[in-house]
């Protein structure tokens, strides 16, 4: 199993804050999981430009390989001034 985090704004859009899925093969094909059980206004949110995504707390690529017992955490894109 993998733990799925959702931050910030992210978190509200899709209305959950952490859910537990079957192991993925990367990042990506867990995304892929996530819009075939959830719809396609998850793949707008989670594939959106600057979505950051980490994995056991490091930031990682789209394409990263996923283990079972990994933590995957989705961010907005940062701002600030």
């Amino acid at each position: 199993m993998i733990t799925v985090l959702f931050f910030a704004s992210i978190r509200e859009q899709l209305d959950i804050d952490r859910l537990e899925c079957a192991t993925a093969a990367s990042v990506s094909a867990l995304i892929d999981a996530l819009v075939r059980e959830r719809g396609d206004r998850w793949s707008e949110i989670l594939r959106a430009r600057n979505v950051i995504v980490a994995v056991n707390q490091e930031i990682v690529e789209i394409d990263f390989a996923l283990r079972s017992g990994d933590e995957v955490a989705f961010f907005p894109p940062v701002t600030g001034g």
